[in-house]
């Protein structure tokens, strides 16, 4: 029989573990210095102690070994013999951190162990091994009286495919006390021929002794994962021991029992109803999400009411009479209806919370806190709001570069803040929510504001303005998106090396969103990003410019319009602007743009769509317009290759192909286009 191939669980291990390793340290950034709240020390500690199960189940030794130093110093923390202060939390978000690049080495194949995770090991042995800092907790009369625990554990017979291993326990509680095997048994669930063995099944079960004064709480704790995977009986220890637990590891390892153990047969009732159940998921590029059954249940209803209009017009077309005109249109309409339905499930499928962003900064917040000797109070609202899995990996650097200069150049210190009147604690606030087609995430804090005049004076050094200029608000705030732009004295980890807003914006518009900033001197600053809820359909409006369709992205239309030649005015250059709305925008000649053939050059047939990008409007002129259409995007990076004020292609009903505009590809093509 070959052995069961565990590197098929790794990759959920590791998810699970780096799920595990998040709520560590939410919990402890909750965690307050002399905090008795055991509900977080208990979330704390069992995170932990999957964590070590998990990597010594599948052979991740030295992740393992790190943990389980870690759950030592939390088991203290746990029984009440050490008290939660800041050093102490700092260390263990330290762990947390040590054991995510463990972690990541690990799934990488890389060596796990360096001088920096020795020597943190090496400080938690150190602080588990000294004297504690509280005095241990009495134990009662009766627990003082125990001396041991009878264990009969009885493996169902799918325990193993759970990841779960019987001599992984049986070290953990080793670690305890002294372990002993009284006798092993075989539950009648086995078949009675060896042929019909299932190797990935399990059918033993044992009595254990555990001598030593042990609490109840500890050894329940090794058990925890197990619930609906094996039946358990603990109880006080009342006879002696028959066999060392050494006889059934040497045994496993290949190498001869001490003491050969008596296996016999017993009934174990099969209780796999009440295991626990498994969560779905779906593979993206190689990479999984976490999907709620309602959602798969929605789809699968879906399926079903497609099929049952499938099979009503395939009946109308097989007897079809000009009688049935009425009934088929009914049909297609219905079909209509069940395929855009249809859409919305599968298109909900990838569709994730915010808050798994949302998460991470609670720690960034707490060592900016610390580094910059500032005190911030962080709000998070709408962590539920969903948005596409690609969209939400994408989002996450330009959220983090937002909230760490809010906090090093928005905020000001305890003692500016108490001079200016403001309470000594800043606040960072991040909100989301729907708006249309898109979702709208902002950052905004409390803090000065952006300074006008550093920035002014920093332009000007730099040549982007000139001293005759006159600079509203708004214009004084564009200049922070910049290549290069910064007004920090000195370069620091944090800030001031010229790498920082132009490329929030660049990534932002990457992703078809947009971004910007409104601030107000003394009261603060909000930046605004707004975003497509998914990049795989947009609603559009087709556009018609020589013999080619173009689709302009909705979110991005203002306006559309017809002009007489004498409303179009001619700059220097030979560039072309027309009045709108107490403004003069520049036109751009989608056909010039593009070169197309056989357009419409003359501004009175042609229509004028009015597109917004970060704040800047302009006119695309363009022939026609042919209607309103979703468009599932098609990139053009992975079939041909990038093309400038392009962002994607589509097909069309009547199978033709036609191009994605990215407006603000356009705009930033560089000057408006010459009058035909």
């Amino acid at each position: 029989m070959s052995a069961v191939d565990l590197s098929q669980f790794h990759k959920t291990f590791f998810d699970e573990s780096r799920e595990g390793l998040d709520a560590m340290e939410a919990a402890l950034l909750a965690l307050d210095a002399g905090s008795a709240d055991t509900e977080l020390v208990h979330t704390i500690f069992r995170a932990a102690h999957s964590i070590k199960g998990g990597a010594a189940t599948f052979g991740f030794t030295d992740v393992a070994a790190f943990t389980h130093v870690a759950e030592s110093l939390l088991e203290e923390v746990r029984s009440g013999r050490r008290p939660v202060d800041a050093e102490l939390t700092e260390l263990l978000l330290r762990s947390v951190d040590c054991l995510r690049v463990m972690l990541d080495r690990s799934s990488s194949g890389q060596p796990v162990v360096d001088a920096a995770s020795e020597d943190l090991r090496a400080e938690l042995v150190r602080l588990v091994s000294g004297a504690t800092a509280a005095v241990a907790t009495p134990v009662t009369s009766a627990a003082a009286n125990v001396t041991g625990w009878e264990i009969v554990f009885t493996a169902l017979p799918h325990l193993l495919q759970t990841g779960n291993d019987p001599l992984r326990l049986f070290r953990e509680l080793q670690q305890l006390g002294r372990l002993e095997v009284v006798r092993a048994f075989i539950v009648d669930a086995a078949p009675e021929r060896l042929a019909e063995v299932d190797p990935t099944a399990c059918y033993l079960g044992w009595v254990l002794h555990l001598h030593g004064n042990v609490a109840r709480a500890d050894v329940d704790a090794v058990f925890d994962w197990l619930d609906g995977d094996c039946e358990l009986v603990i109880h006080p220890l009342a006879e002696p021991p028959v066999a060392t637990v050494a006889g059934v590891l040497a045994a496993a390892e290949g190498s001869p029992s001490p003491l050969p153990l008596p296996l016999q047969r017993r009934r174990a009732t099969d209780t796999a109803a009440g295991s626990k159940p498994e969560s779905a998921a779906v593979s993206v590029e190689g990479s999984s999400i976490r999907v709620g059954i309602d959602k798969i249940d929605a789809l699968i209803n879906m399926m079903g009411e497609l099929v049952i209009t499938q099979s009503m017009l395939s009946e109308i077309g097989e007897t079809f009479q000009p009688s049935q005109l009425t009934r088929l249109r009914e049909g297609l309409v219905q079909l209509e209806r069940n395929t855009r339905e249809l859409q919305e499930s599968v298109m909900r499928i990838r569709m994730l919370p915010i808050g798994s962003i949302f998460n991470r900064f609670p720690r960034l917040v707490h060592d900016l806190e610390r580094k910059l000797g500032k005190r911030v109070k962080l709000e998070l609202h709408g962590e539920h709001t969903e948005l596409d899995k690609t969209v939400l990996e994408k989002i996450g650097d330009p959220l983090v570069h937002l909230v760490r200069n809010a906090i090093d150049h928005g905020l000001e210190s305890p003692e500016r803040r108490r001079a200016a009147g403001k309470s000594e604690t800043g606040t960072l606030r991040l909100d989301a929510y729907h708006e249309g087609s898109n979702i709208v995430v902002q950052i905004s804090d409390d803090g000065a504001g952006l300074n006008r005049e550093a920035i002014i004076a920093k332009a000007l050094h730099s040549g982007l303005i000139n001293a005759s200029q006159e600079l509203g608000d708004a214009d004084v705030a564009e200049l922070i998106f910049q290549p290069g732009f910064s007004t920090a004295a000195a370069a620091t980890d944090l800030s001031g090396r010229g790498v920082g807003m132009d490329v929030v914006r660049r990534n932002v518009r990457d992703l078809g969103g947009s971004v910007g900033v409104r601030s107000v001197s003394g009261k603060g600053s909000t930046f605004t990003i707004a975003l497509p809820l998914t990049l795989a359909i947009i609603d559009g409006l087709v556009t018609a410019v020589g013999d080619e369709r173009y689709i302009v992205p909705l979110i991005s239309i203002v306006e559309s319009l017809r002009l007489r030649s004498d409303s179009v005015r001619r700059i220097a250059g030979g560039g072309e602007v027309f009045h709108f709305r107490d403004a003069y925008l520049p036109i751009l000649r989608l056909h010039q743009a593009f070169a197309c053939a056989d357009a419409v050059t003359d501004i009175e047939r042609g229509i004028v769509v009015v597109v917004e990008e970060d704040g800047r409007r302009v006119g695309l002129l363009v022939d026609d317009l042919l209607g309103q259409q979703q468009a599932v995007v098609k990139s053009l990076e992975a079939h041909y290759r990038r093309v400038q004020g392009v962002s994607g292609a589509t097909i069309l009903s009547d199978g033709s192909v036609a191009l994605i505009v990215d407006v603000g590809g356009v705009v930033r093509l560089g000057r408006p286009c010459k009058a035909a």
